[in-house]
């Protein structure tokens, strides 16, 4: 029975941001079809960030009316919505509509903001949610999560979704038909790259998707209502209206019960005097403070920052790079998570180390993506395998980090797990908004060519 509840609970956590990731990894076959062009990346990145008003009613709810506000009826709306927004996709991801002179892919742009509403409000009701399980199963709820950018991404390899051959470019021309009959052809050997044609639809890849979420709606269903789940549940009744009042308003001590108060000497030797009024006021102001930036800034890292560069730091070298980088990448997140399910240290300073670690791994991607096309070592095997191992490195330190600071703030109560939320989205559209004009606007970084890496001083 414990089994089957870690199941539901990664199957739960798969849905969670299963469809814009699903989005970002099929653009190589979308792009082409749209009048967006590539574009649509950036439209991608606004509508995100667009759709944290989801997130921000959420909270605001949370802070101004605690108690009020049931997640299962919100849940149960928005993954509703998924199913049937990634259900339309299918159907009408390459319909256009004239606007404003000229045609736009409307349908596309509309249901890409209903999935990214579905995915972002997740983050501040699925976590909260958790609390009705016991605490082993939050970190199962992780690994779904990580699953939910490993399964897209593995679908999309399989479907073949930029596989590149190099041709010629006065052969494709030649087989093109683009090539004039008077016109003359430098004999210069550029090679030129071309997108095989995948191994299936991208209609069939967005039914997948709408399969997800009905399998993320099934595990919803079963976690709230099968009876073997039920018995794991915890004995006290945390989300009865009343007690979910007081955790959100941190009641003093003087208002618990005798027996429920903190001890100033617990068995563990550690003190247990109450130093905030943050959740049950285990961590002092200073150390939640550190612990809600350390999150906003990891989540603005792997969700927002540098994956808006990955293409620049790892497509220099090859194509090959590029995708086993992104594969193993999505590979370390559900990785960290089960090394955190089995080794959850909570250790601040730990914490703090593993950040500044893999920061550190960070700002070496983006330093070979601000020098691309022609990073360090861009011809050698060993560039190749520094970016593939910094990568993983990046995602599996950081990843380690995020899981951590949840099991924290999970025992800190119902509310916390709602800020919890809400800092990843924040963090999360800070480095959205951060990198959009550095990448679409000021141009600051140049593509790396998959067939043509020589790089000329």
């Amino acid at each position: 029975m414990t089994l089957l509840t870690h199941v539901l609970a990664c199957l739960f956590g798969m849905g969670s941001w299963v469809a814009i990731n699903g989005m970002w990894v099929e653009l190589p076959l979308i792009v082409p079809e749209i009048p967006e062009g590539w574009y649509l990346p950036s439209y991608l990145t606004v509508l995100i960030q667009m759709a944290n008003v989801g997130p921000l009613f959420v909270t605001l709810m949370h802070r101004f009316r605690p108690g009020k506000l049931d997640e299962r009826p919100v849940i149960y709306s928005i993954v509703g919505l998924g199913v049937v927004a990634t259900f339309l996709l299918a159907f009408f991801w390459k319909h256009t509509v004239p606007l404003a002179g000229a045609t736009h892919s409307v349908p596309l742009l509309v249901l890409c903001f209903l999935l990214s509403v579905v995915d972002c409000t997740s983050s501040v009701t699925f976590l909260p949610f958790m609390m009705r399980l016991g605490p082993q199963y939050l970190t199962t709820y992780f690994v779904g999560e990580g699953v939910s950018g490993l399964v897209p991404a593995v679908v999309a390899l399989v479907q073949g979704v930029g596989v590149v051959h190099c041709r010629n470019a006065t052969v494709a021309s030649l087989a093109n038909g683009t090539l004039g009959i008077n016109s003359t052809v430098e004999a210069s050997g550029e090679l030129q790259a071309q997108y095989q044609p995948a191994n299936f639809s991208a209609q069939v890849f967005f039914l997948f998707l709408s399969a997800m979420m009905v399998v993320c709606l099934a595990a919803f269903l079963l976690l709230n209502h099968h009876p073997a789940v039920a018995r794991e549940r915890k004995r006290e009744h945390y989300f009865n209206r009343g007690l979910a009042e007081k955790s959100d308003q941190a009641l003093s001590l003087s208002h618990r019960p005798q027996e429920e108060k903190p001890m100033i000497n617990s068995p563990d030797g550690h003190r247990r005097a109450r130093q905030s009024t943050f959740g049950t006021g285990f961590y002092s102001g200073l150390e939640v403070t550190f612990i809600f930036v350390v999150l906003a800034w990891v989540n603005a890292l792997t969700n927002a920052v540098l994956p808006s560069v990955q293409s620049y730091s790892c497509l220099p070298y090859g194509n090959q790079a590029y995708h086993l980088a992104a594969t193993m990448a999505a590979v370390a997140n559900p990785v960290a998570c089960f090394i955190a399910m089995f080794l959850p240290l909570r250790s601040l300073v730990l914490i703090g180390l593993l950040t500044i670690v893999g920061t550190g791994f960070g700002t070496y991607i983006m330093a070979m993506a601000a020098l691309s096309p022609c990073p360090l070592l861009v011809h050698s095997a060993s560039g190749t395998a520094l970016i593939v191992i910094a990568w993983m490195l990046f995602v599996l330190t950081l990843s380690y980090v995020k899981v951590i600071i949840g099991v924290i703030l999970r025992d800190e109560g119902h509310s916390a797990l709602v800020w919890c939320g809400a800092v990843v989205q924040l963090g999360s559209m800070l480095g959205a908004l951060s990198m959009f004009p550095l990448v679409s606007v000021y141009g600051l970084f140049k593509s790396g060519d998959p067939c043509n890496t020589m790089c000329t001083k």
